[in-house]
């Protein structure tokens, strides 16, 4: 786990609307560079659009975010993907007619230039999708979609910070285990997380540090292993018993 650091990721007093919805109240919260963070809370609390606010998909209507002291809160989603921030959406989204390396091919080539100087060390990094590169996305399960979309996400610009939404939808017991390794190992190699999860038990054995979002505001932040304990908390805010 690791310790804080200097924030990588800060989110100061967000405010986001969805038309005339008001959806996320004086949010903050940061990362620190090289942390797995939590974000839980029940369906409709914000989670998802905590992230499109930070991405640049659903931009604040106040507040600010700033990455390593920058503000990005105002750039297109293109600018700050190439500040080295990723977006891994809910439900995967891969290409379903195209194939595995098609998929990835697609995402080499999406930032300045040709990056597929890294390719193959994706097919190292996942070699289930190096089996499967010639078959159709949309053919495969869950948990390979799954890989394949964080595959993905690691081509292109360099990712220093990975939004991860919801990657354990869906998915089975053992696959859900699966990749909560991936994502251990991920941040092993030097990536920060910022992970909102349904699932918050997977979340919290992964992360260092949680935030619990409840009607678009944050109402607790602590260790991620203080609130895995949290019996009281867990059940309050999140429904765990």
């Amino acid at each position: 786990m690791a310790v804080m650091s200097d924030p990588l990721l800060s989110v100061d007093g967000i405010d986001t609307h969805y038309g005339e919805s008001h959806i996320l109240f004086d949010l903050s919260l940061s990362v620190g560079e090289g942390e797995i963070i939590a974000l839980v809370g029940r369906n409709g609390a914000g989670k998802t659009t905590t992230l499109r606010s930070v991405m640049g998909l659903t931009p604040p209507t106040s507040g600010t975010v700033e990455i390593r002291g920058e503000a990005i809160d105002g750039l297109d989603p293109n600018q700050i993907r190439k500040r080295g921030i990723s977006w891994i959406p809910e439900e995967r989204r891969v290409f379903g007619g195209l194939t595995v390396e098609e998929n990835l091919r697609l995402a080499a080539h999406s930032g300045d230039g040709d990056q597929s100087a890294g390719f193959e060390e994706v097919y190292d990094q996942f070699p289930r999708l190096d089996e499967r590169r010639d078959q159709q996305a949309g053919t495969m399960s869950g948990g390979e979609q799954q890989m394949l979309a964080i595959a993905r996400a690691l081509l292109g610009p360099e990712t220093d910070l990975l939004l991860l939404d919801e990657p354990s939808e869906g998915l089975a017991p053992q696959i859900v285990d699966d990749v909560a390794d991936i994502v251990r190992e991920l941040n092993e190699r030097g990536v920060t997380v910022l992970l909102v999860e349904q699932n918050a038990e997977m979340a919290l054995g992964l992360a260092d540090r949680a935030y619990v979002l409840e009607t678009g505001r944050i109402v607790h932040e602590s260790p991620a292993s203080e609130l895995l304990e949290d019996r009281e908390t867990m059940e309050s805010y999140l429904g765990v018993k």
